[in-house]
């Protein structure tokens, strides 16, 4: 068990639907160990209402849950992050800030629900599906030994962990 809360700042670029998931799930499974945070590189001001619909429909405390720029996490004032996950591609590829403290970070490229178009079954299997991959990926990193693992070695879990397709 930790002696403090690890902090874990998920990044998207529209910070409305992979990373508001993401930040729900890793509050909801962090059992008070961790505290998630997202923030996207051009916000889209709100959460996307069917990211917030999945998350209540599993338990999820969707109370905080907002569209933020990357801007409030990368300054001196900021919570301290332990941890950084891009989980869209296009964010992946943009110059992010330079996070204090130096936080451990990896790719976890979930396909964009948001981007789906057809029927509202359609659009919700598809936020159903990224809220199950992203489940399966923090219940992996929160089942790591992160206090005795070497930040080398822990990167590596954690990309293989982004690498993976569930």
């Amino acid at each position: 068990m930790a002696d403090r809360t690890e902090n874990v700042l998920f990044v998207c670029t529209g910070n409305s639907a992979r990373s508001i998931l993401a930040e729900g799930l890793v509050n909801q499974l962090g059992g008070g160990e961790f505290r998630g945070f997202s923030a996207g590189s051009q916000p889209l001001g709100q959460p996307n209402p069917l990211a917030i619909q999945t998350l209540r429909e599993h338990g999820c405390d969707v109370t905080d849950l907002r569209s933020k720029s990357w801007d409030e996490f990368a300054g001196p004032d900021a919570p301290h992050m332990d941890y950084i996950f891009t989980v869209c591609d296009n964010a992946a590829g943009e110059a992010c800030p330079l996070w204090p403290g130096g936080p451990v970070s990896a790719h976890w490229g979930i396909p964009d629900p948001a981007a789906v178009v057809g029927s509202e079954a359609e659009r919700r299997a598809a936020f159903e599906l990224a809220y199950l991959q992203m489940h399966a990926r923090i219940s992996r990193f929160l089942a790591l030994p992160l206090q005795t693992l070497g930040r080398e070695a822990l990167a590596e879990q954690l990309a293989d962990i982004g690498r993976s397709t569930n």
